[in-house]
């Protein structure tokens, strides 16, 4: 349970009552800005290959999550950041250090998870940037390498 397909189910099901995107993600090729790769659910915006397009004004839940692989153990930290970019600015950053230990496995994982709520508008621009995209685990779990964005429903989403 709990794969992209299952989570794309869940949504489909669900009916229509406003934007919502959920899309699996990978990283590009000499690219820091992540690739949209597989179209999940994709209503009311524009879902490009880098980036969402707004369609309706609203408060939206952003949400981001992504697992990586260090394939080699490290001697010294590995900062990873992931950005959630709203037209081309920082909008949210999440920041983790991968440390060297002496514990230290040859293969070692990591996931990061971002949720933010924001106000957003019509053609506004949603994507994700990695500072470090070579480690991102797209070959045992691309599935789970996912940028959903949900408009939440109700009067404060209208008048904004």
């Amino acid at each position: 349970g709990n794969t992209f397909e299952d989570y794309l189910r869940i949504l489909q099901s669900v009916p229509a009552k406003g934007a919502a995107a959920y899309m699996r993600v990978s990283s590009a090729a000499n690219s820091s800005r992540l690739s949209l790769v597989e179209k999940g659910v994709c209503e009311a915006m524009q879902c490009k290959s880098q980036e969402l397009v707004i369609r309706e004004q609203g408060l939206y839940l952003v949400f981001c999550h992504l697992n990586f692989h260090f394939p080699n153990c490290s001697k010294s930290p590995i900062d990873l950041k992931m950005e959630l970019l709203v037209n081309g600015r920082v909008d949210r950053q999440t920041l983790s250090t991968q440390c060297a230990s002496e514990t230290c496995r040859d293969k070692t994982f990591q996931t990061l998870l971002q949720l933010h709520l924001t106000p957003l508008k019509v053609e506004d621009r949603v994507s994700v940037t990695l500072n470090h995209p070579e480690f991102l685990n797209d070959v045992s779990l691309p599935n789970d390498n996912v940028l959903g964005v949900l408009r939440v429903p109700g009067p404060y989403s209208e008048g904004m």
